[in-house]
């Protein structure tokens, strides 16, 4: 196998791998906001706003990981 291929793998892996977790995360995030809010409608702002805050700190797991894909595609 030629480097270039092995580097590719690693990349798209390091995607694959990487996005499971925040996937899964967020999707359990969003169902305990919702389930939250159907508790309780008057708390429904503050929830949403800690719910926005929690997904992009779970989001930032993937972007470091779209990060490294692409450090390990384009240098050399």
């Amino acid at each position: 196998m030629d480097i270039e291929m092995i580097r590719i793998i690693v990349a798209g892996l390091t995607m694959a791998v990487g996005s499971i977790a925040p996937a899964l995360a967020e999707g359990n995030a969003l169902a305990q906001a919702l389930e939250s809010m159907a508790r309780q409608p008057d708390a429904s702002g503050t929830i949403s706003r800690t719910l926005f805050v929690g997904l992009a700190m779970v989001e930032s797991t993937a972007i470091y990981c779209l990060v490294m894909a692409f450090i390990i595609l384009f240098v050399k």
